[in-house]
């Protein structure tokens, strides 16, 4: 009885505080980003993160490793790299790279595993996430992203292209109107273009502040499931079971370890301290590098929050790099050292 009071006392603590974290990173990254995408201009993002220029995957992969996100709160900035239309593939790269590289995660692994195991560890995780990126933009698949269908055009709008005959009718009145009364003179524009880089100059803190409350309650339903179902599993499933069925002796542990890294809510600076104890319980160190891989790419709480973003294929194909990421890394590590 003591025993289930203490999982169960663990799961409810975990539940409490990936609740509160999330919830509170959500929300900064989500204002952040709203921040971000105030002082830069969709064009801007989408030239530098550009699918059609190579060097775009590159800076995606340089902005992945640079951020301390973890798998749910790279979110929030995926949302506003496809809510600018920035590049497919690069932002594909800065989807598999944040949660896996950043340079707490490079240190942590270097004092536990050494040099050499931490060089093949970034070398995968980049290289996968490039190749990977690449591949699935090639394949078309940004056809499976949802798109938001509640912009409205208004009637209004003046046209691209101004009327160059002396009369017109307006749309909105069906009213005759001259010609120079919809073509808007050279001051004019000059003073509308000033006007629209002094107002992207302002950073307005209270829209950035609502548009973050806004994603956040889209995805709150999302969130609170899958940080339910990851504190449970972190409750109820003890490490000790997890080194048991995932010894060096166990030719499927790289892959069982993959699997089971993912439902397991834990951002990588956590697995790999956690890491270290389980190879002193007998886990293999490939299957240790497979469960790192698994758990901090990906996770049950992110593949629900994602689920707001893709269809089911681009998910399985998140799911299915993540994996062979994992599986990957673990075979060489075992092969190799």
């Amino acid at each position: 009885m003591n025993e289930w009071a203490t999982m169960l006392s663990d799961a409810s603590n975990m539940f409490v505080f990936l609740a509160v974290e999330l919830s509170v990173l959500f929300l900064i990254i989500s204002a952040g980003v709203a921040l971000a995408r105030q002082k830069f201009l969709n064009a801007k993002i989408q030239q530098v993160l550009g699918q059609r220029q190579g060097k775009g995957y590159l800076i995606a992969t340089a902005l992945g490793s640079l951020t301390p996100f973890c798998s749910c709160s790279t979110i929030p900035m995926l949302r506003g790299l496809l809510s600018a239309k920035a590049g497919f593939g690069p932002t594909l790269t800065f989807l598999f790279v944040s949660p896996l590289l950043n340079p707490i995660i490079v240190g942590l692994m270097w004092v536990s595993f050494g040099w050499e195991i931490t060089l093949t560890y970034i070398v995968i995780a980049a290289g996968v996430s490039l190749f990977a990126s690449l591949l699935l933009d090639k394949l078309g698949f940004e056809r499976y992203v949802i798109t938001d269908n509640k912009r409205k055009t208004s009637c209004c709008t003046a046209p691209a292209v101004p009327d160059k005959s002396s009369a017109s009718t307006s749309r909105c009145t069906g009213k005759p109107v001259k010609g120079n009364s919809i073509v808007t003179s050279s001051s004019q524009s000059e003073h509308s273009q000033h006007q629209t880089i002094v107002e992207h100059s302002r950073l307005n803190y209270r829209q950035a502040g609502l548009d973050a409350w806004q994603q956040f309650k889209e995805v709150l339903p999302y969130l609170a499931l899958g940080v339910l179902l990851g504190s449970f599993i972190y409750g109820f499933v003890p490490a000790e079971w997890i080194a048991a069925h995932a010894g060096s002796d166990n030719p499927f542990a790289v892959p069982l370890s993959a699997v089971i890294g993912i439902p397991l809510y834990i951002r990588a600076e956590a697995v790999i301290p956690l890491a270290s104890s389980l190879l002193g319980k007998g886990m293999g160190i490939g299957a240790v590098m497979a469960l790192i891989i698994g758990s901090a790419g990906a996770s049950l709480t992110e593949v629900i929050l994602l689920k707001s973003m893709f269809k089911t294929p681009m998910i399985a194909a998140f799911l299915a790099v993540i994996l062979g990421m994992a599986v990957m890394m673990g075979y060489l590590v075992t092969s190799f050292f």
